[in-house]
């Protein structure tokens, strides 16, 4: 197979940063080639330094055997390098057209008729589910996705970088990309894959590259390297953590533990049926269920996030009036949500300022904690969770994803819930963070509180949860413990073939 992208000997750093030291990179022609690493392991800057993003200080790139001069994006595209990024960069008030040709129109006058027609013609090559004269907007992110794709592919691209491209899609967007992938590797096309989805990564590719703190460990076929010795070489160290976590748990006092949280007959505006829940004292329980299942509905509704149409929630054997979040929050109920982006970090705070927001708005915003307050708070978080940054006052939104997570994280402990929700808290994250936030999930049961984790990844939840609730179409359909909480039984209860309790 011929070399078609050539790395060797790369550095780059910034002030006080080594951020890659003598890396080396080699993409084939029709390869799909994952690139691996916790966050900070230096797979953003290698990206960005192929495509003249960042200017390396140091070594060579080489495409098809020959050295090329690569000092900006608009020169990676001349010689053939095209990304797609996690956060689609089209105008979706544009057409699908329109999206694919902006910017490329050689002549004075755009001949508009043309330009749908050879649209039309590269979107059904590629079997891509949208028409030419199609709004942006109103196509799925998976096919929008795809859009992106279909751009770089048509401006002759000879690497194609999909950064994150399936962290917004579900299970059946995935397959669709995935097959446009395999298409285009089918055409010669070198495919450089990052991804924090371990599953997606065996699926789909055919080597893989792995980094850890800015330096290469080594490239592998897919075949030469287990799962569990990917990680190990991710985190530099054994993984028995993996295997072991959930031996952690301290199940064994959960059953005979009295019921922290009920929901009973608990609907809202969002179109979830109503539904029965509760949390032991002491217990890690979750929703499980596809993407748009309604796992992150159920929890909002107990929250107050959402409004709630029909049903009540208990604490402790009494109801308890949840109009708001604030309601939740006074009645000792903590809540991570889903999309820290929009609705957990407040970007140009500080850390500190964002550690102690919760517990500032339960107090109230008359009633400001002291600098010295604020700073202790901080700083016990800062070294409880381990979130790397320079100092409190650094601006979260400056920090790496998992570190934002954790800043959140602490932002709920430090209102000290009885009861927390945690939706999708390692989504994003490299597997080191995953691993410290699941077993400081097992370590807060194992002090008393009732934890409910939701995660896209089953096995994740199988190592945290000794109980599952499981939805489809917005409704329970089974819950799952002891022997039942295995991969199998959760998808045949999903498909309907195992106990369908409530359908």
């Amino acid at each position: 197979m011929n070399k078609v992208l050539e790395l060797k000997n790369i550095h780059k750093s910034f002030p006080g940063v080594l951020a890659l030291q003598g890396v080396d990179f080699t993409l084939r022609e029709g390869e799909i080639h994952a690139l691996m690493g916790e966050n900070g392991a230096g797979k953003s800057t290698l990206i960005k330094v192929i495509t003249g993003v960042y200017t390396k200080d140091e070594g060579t790139i080489s495409l098809n055997g020959k050295e090329v001069s690569i000092k900006s994006p608009q020169d990676a595209q001349k010689v053939g390098i095209s990304t797609v990024y996690q956060e689609i960069t089209l105008c979706p008030n544009l057409s699908v057209a329109e999206n694919m040709y902006i910017g490329r129109t050689k002549s004075a006058v755009q001949n508009w008729g043309k330009m749908n027609e050879d649209a039309d013609k590269i979107l059904q090559s590629l079997d891509i589910p949208a028409k030419a004269t199609q709004q942006l907007g109103t196509c799925s992110i998976a096919v929008q996705q795809m859009v992106a794709i279909a751009r770089a592919v048509d401006m002759d691209c000879k690497v194609l970088i999909l950064d994150e491209p399936t962290s917004s899609l579900d299970e059946q967007e995935v397959a669709k990309l995935f097959k446009l992938m395999r298409d285009l590797k089918a055409r010669g096309v070198g495919i450089i894959f990052v991804t924090h989805f371990m599953d997606q990564v065996y699926e789909v590719s055919d080597r893989i590259t792995v980094l850890r703190d800015g330096k290469l460990v080594g490239e592998y076929t897919v075949a030469e390297l287990p799962r569990v010795q990917l990680v190990s070489k991710m985190l530099g160290k054994d993984l028995d953590d993996m295997a072991d976590i959930k031996s952690e748990a301290p199940e064994s006092q959960v059953a005979d533990s009295a019921k922290v949280i009920e929901a009973v007959n608990l609907s809202s505006d969002q179109g979830i049926k109503p539904f029965d829940f509760y949390i032991n004292k002491g217990e890690v329980n979750g929703f499980t269920g596809l993407l748009g299942s309604g796992r992150s509905e159920c929890v909002r509704a107990i929250f107050g996030a959402d409004r709630v149409t029909s049903g009540v929630v208990k604490k402790n054997g009494k109801e308890i009036k949840i109009k708001k979040p604030l309601d939740a929050m006074k009645a000792g109920i903590g809540y991570l949500p889903e999309d820290r982006k929009i609705d957990g970090i407040v970007g140009d705070l500080s850390v500190r300022d964002n550690i102690i927001l919760a517990l500032q708005v339960m107090k109230g915003f008359f009633k400001p904690f002291t600098k010295a307050e604020a700073n202790k708070f901080a700083d016990e978080y800062i070294k409880l969770l381990g979130i790397k940054t320079a100092s409190a006052d650094t601006p979260i939104k400056s920090l790496s994803g998992g570190n934002q997570q954790k800043c959140i994280l602490a932002r709920w402990l430090l209102t000290n819930p009885e009861y927390l929700i945690l939706d999708e808290p390692t989504r994003g994250i490299d597997v080191g963070t995953k691993i410290d936030i699941q077993k400081l999930v097992l370590k807060l049961a194992s002090e008393g509180m009732s934890v409910t984790f939701i995660s896209s990844e089953t096995d994740e939840m199988l190592r945290t949860c000794s109980r599952l609730v499981v939805m489809r179409d917005r409704k329970v359909v089974g819950e799952l413990k002891g022997d039942d909480l295995n991969q199998t039984m959760i998808m045949n209860t999903i498909a309907g073939g195992a106990s369908d309790a409530e359908a």
